[in-house]
């Protein structure tokens, strides 16, 4: 029996057990809409973008652990989900993604709003296509949907030209797929796991290394039993973060360019590095060439290309992290690692992580609010000076969930992933943590999360400034603040060092911006009226809440290493 495409796409999300749609309408995918105005099992979400759409799916997926559903229309509709796309490529996100497509017999003849954007995302993409032919049409999405969502997780595009949705063609879905060439590794060299612990043994001071690997293997449990039960400390990617309950004993906390003292210390000086679930990007590493110098290295990943692309290895083992650790958990045994514990105590206790206190209000104390007032919240960062306050101060015990953007860093993440979580756990706050720079850049998806019952709190911290380039001008660059003024105007001055008393006024009013949005909007100044706004924020169900924190204009993110210098090398001091 035969039916239309666009029949068949609709049949094929109802099998994927597809709920949720981000979907923006253009003139090449009028017919899907048709079909999805029709059936009532599928929400269909109308961001405001394109980018942020793809963001949203991507917040959808990270707090549900299911696959995002993308549809766009072609030319600027697929051009805008480019930089999206790459954030969910460098996260392991598992995405699909529908662009429309200009006819099979115009595609190549420079058609109105056409774009080869399979050739543009297939760097950055799993998997990219056009359907040609529409009796493949069932087995791509199938392939799709495979894809994205098996071994390193990612995702794929599939580009559907107006005419397959509208063609005539096999009803049938498949059941399962065979890709050739695509294999999934189901099985642990056990061989090289007893070299790694081996080398784990005979270690004086090993520390685990664990990244986001972990937390898409669903691994936490694992890893939270095998550190209880070997006693070896642990240190995190920014990825990494709420791997584990940060009150367990041989928690350290994150590791890298703004990690902590004790924890770089760590790696700096252990005998055996463990590492789990991470690529080693520079952001960790530093100068590879005095990266955990004294160390041999184990490497667990999924993904064969990632284990010495980066950091040479001593024992690289190609495998899924929960899989690896349960057979981990099972061969552990009790280390005793006292001495080896107090000596990172010891650096904890000669660098803390810690703001001064007697300068009014600082990130630190609106983490240590949010700490105390959300006992389960979903908090999603966008990218800068607050991402790595948040990542260095929120404290993730219990059911709580850090949702960021590590491998892009993409400005503008937060907010709409921030909604796509929240339209995803409904029942859960969320919390957006966000800086003045990067919500401007998506700031319309507050009419997205207004219209869909999408009350998302977002703590938005503004000092005027891009604030992580502006560290490196203040710190780098002889105070040269070059584009980083969000006050600027062209009455400034040419060469200004800093805010005076003769700054223009800020733009926009985040308040107001607010409540022309239906939402609410509050303004904290001083310690004091953090708790209070907190609380309306949360009492505030209908609509979202905007919180502007101001803080100082200079705080920075310590610690901090100079790019391409050894993690040993902090700064710790302005």
């Amino acid at each position: 029996m035969d039916c239309a495409g666009k029949k068949l796409f609709i049949k094929a999300l109802l099998e994927e057990k597809t709920d949720t749609v981000f979907a923006y309408p253009g003139g090449t995918v009028t017919d899907l809409f048709d079909e999805l105005y029709k059936q009532d099992k599928i929400h269909v979400v109308l961001p405001r973008h394109e980018q942020a759409l793809v963001h949203e799916a991507e917040g959808y997926a990270r707090a549900t652990g299911k696959t995002g559903v993308c549809l766009v229309t072609s030319g600027p509709g697929a051009t805008n989900t480019v930089t999206a796309i790459a954030d969910a490529f460098y996260d392991s996100i598992p995405l699909v993604c529908f662009t429309g497509q200009v006819p099979l017999s115009l595609i190549g003849n420079d058609a109105f709003q056409e774009v080869d954007i399979v050739g543009m995302v297939r760097g950055i993409t799993k998997y990219a296509v056009t359907v040609r032919d529409r009796k493949d049409l069932g087995k791509i999405i199938k392939m799709a949907f495979h894809i994205a969502r098996t071994g390193k997780p990612g995702p794929v595009l599939i580009d559907l030209p107006k005419d397959i949705q509208t063609s005539s063609g096999p009803s049938e879905y498949p059941e399962t797929v065979n890709i050739r060439g695509y294999k999934i590794n189901e099985n642990i060299h056990v061989g090289q796991l007893k070299k790694a612990f081996k080398l784990l043994n005979a270690a004086k001071k090993p520390i685990i290394l664990a990244g986001g690997g972990v937390r898409i293997a669903g691994a936490e449990n694992e890893l939270r039993q095998f550190i209880e039960k070997t006693r070896i400390p642990l240190v995190t990617t920014v990825m990494g973060k709420g791997l584990i309950s940060e009150d367990i004993r041989y928690y350290i906390g994150n590791c890298g360019m703004h990690g902590r003292y004790s924890a770089n210390k760590a790696v700096s000086e252990c005998d055996v590095l463990f590492s789990i679930g991470t690529r080693f990007n520079d952001r960790i590493t530093g100068d590879l060439n005095e990266f955990a110098p004294k160390a041999k290295i184990i490497h667990i990943d999924i993904d064969t290309a990632s284990i010495s692309r980066n950091v040479v290895v001593d024992v690289p083992i190609v495998a899924d992290a929960k899989m690896a650790l349960e057979k981990m958990v099972e061969w552990g045994e009790r280390r005793e690692t006292g001495a080896w514990m107090n000596e990172i105590y010891a650096w904890e206790e000669e660098n803390p992580l810690e703001m001064n206190r007697n300068k009014g209000m600082t990130p630190q104390m609106i983490m240590e609010h949010l700490n105390r007032n959300f006992e389960d919240g979903i908090f999603v960062t966008d990218v800068g000076q607050h991402q790595m306050w948040a990542s260095q101060y929120l404290r993730l015990e219990g059911k709580k969930q850090f949702i960021t953007s590590g491998g892009l860093g993409t400005m503008g993440f937060g907010f709409p992933a921030a909604v796509g979580a929240k339209i995803g756990a409904p029942d859960r706050p969320v919390v957006c943590i966000t800086g003045d720079g990067g919500f401007q850049m998506n700031l319309q998806e507050l009419a997205t999360a207004l219209v869909e019952g999408a009350p998302v709190i977002i703590c938005l911290l503004n000092n005027y400034y891009l604030g992580m380039v502006r560290q490196m001008q203040q710190l780098f660059y002889g105070k040269r603040y070059e584009a980083t003024c969000l006050r600027r105007r062209k009455t400034c001055p040419p060469q200004c060092k800093g805010p005076n008393e003769n700054c223009p006024p800020y733009t926009p009013d985040f308040v107001r911006l607010a409540e022309s949005y239906g939402g609410k909007g509050f303004r904290v100044t001083k310690e004091d009226e953090i708790d209070a706004a907190l609380e309306q924020a949360k009492q505030n169900t209908e609509s979202p809440t905007i919180i502007e924190f101001m803080i100082a204009t200079d705080e920075i993110v310590l610690p901090m290493v100079k790019g391409g210098n050894p993690m040993s090398e902090m700064i710790l001091s302005k």
